[in-house]
């Protein structure tokens, strides 16, 4: 007997990290099937394969409204209904201030994350309304709590699933349908890699790689990983949850409580060896992107107060100074 016997879901950003987790784990508990929506579709169908009949696969760009549609109609048509809706899908969002992001970034991001989450809530009530019964799980983060965790339209999109599963939970709940969220801390997916410009393929191993870096931000000294997500999407999925509905479920290693010091220049040093084992043409694409953000840093300094000026080029020069004997040392 499995926790989800019975069960049918939709998880959307299912070919990787945190979907790619959550889905093998319903199949596991006995859902009787998993739709995997992704734009990764060599990953995706390999990995419907490996899980057997109970899982199927089918592309899906959360940005499109008729996508979206589609997979919900696809579920009901492989498998009669739908009782769990796991909105997973993202990206990071482009990165630079409120005056570097352009409308067309700040626009796809919003419908990647938060517009994705509405319209999978949209499209599947009417359903679960039907059945008298449903889940409604969608991935938020720590960045929807506190600045400096994520970029503009990445963090705005996390704290509006916030209030969206609050106001969910109270639409729905009348009909039997709960809404919740999870907010994930430093979790190793191929998230970071992507923020980067990264393929798919490059940034599942530069998530790997982060985990030298995630293990010591938090007072839980380990790195997050998709399985921890998995293990809260299979809790709020569960009848164990039952009573649980408009909450947002921290999963971050004590992240928001506290953030733990660290050493800057032990920091670089770890990751310029991360960079260092990367194939050469994915280590041009990332140094080329920070040499990026630092020419961004020096052009900003001129506006800057002569004595936060001073301060703050100091610092740079010291790190840069650092980053160049890390380089030299990879040589």
């Amino acid at each position: 007997m499995g926790i989800l016997d019975g069960k049918v879901a939709l998880i959307t950003g299912a070919a990787g990290g945190i979907g790619r987790a959550t889905s093998k784990l319903f199949i596991k508990e006995g859902a009787k099937g998993a739709v995997m929506a992704d734009i990764w579709d060599e990953m995706g169908e390999r990995t419907a394969e490996e899980l057997g009949p109970n899982a199927v696969y089918i592309h899906t760009d959360v940005s499109q409204e008729a996508d979206i549609k589609k997979a919900i109609d696809f579920a009901i048509e492989k498998f009669g209904q739908l009782d769990i809706v796991f909105s997973n899908a993202g990206n990071p969002g482009p990165g630079g201030t409120i005056e570097d992001i352009t409308a067309e970034e700040f626009d796809e991001t919003i419908a990647i994350h938060l517009r994705a989450a509405f319209l999978c809530m949209k499209y599947s009530v009417p359903i679960m309304k039907k059945q008298g019964s449903g889940c409604f799980i969608t991935t938020s983060s720590v960045a929807g709590f506190q600045q400096g965790m994520g970029s503009l339209p990445y963090s705005l999109s996390k704290t509006g699933i916030i209030q969206l599963t609050r106001i969910a939970a109270v639409e729905f709940g009348i009909f039997g349908i709960r809404a919740n969220a999870i907010a994930p801390g430093g979790i190793a997916t191929g998230i970071f890699g992507q923020g980067y410009g990264l393929s798919r393929e490059s940034a599942e191993k530069w998530g790997e790689l982060m985990k030298q870096i995630l293990a010591w931000g938090q007072p839980i000294r380990r790195t997050g990983l998709p399985e921890d997500i998995a293990n809260a999407a299979l809790f709020l999925a569960s009848d164990s949850s039952s009573f649980i509905t408009g909450e947002t479920l921290l999963v971050d290693g004590g992240l928001l409580a506290g953030r733990i010091p660290q050493d800057p220049e032990e920091n670089m040093e770890i990751y310029y060896k991360m960079v260092n084992s990367l194939d050469p043409d994915d280590q041009k694409i990332i140094m080329n992107k920070l040499q990026e953000n630092i020419a961004k840093s020096m052009e900003q300094l001129k506006y800057m107060k002569p004595e936060i000026r001073k301060r703050i080029l100091k610092g740079i020069q010291r790190m840069d100074k650092r980053r160049q004997e890390c380089l030299n040392l990879l040589k």
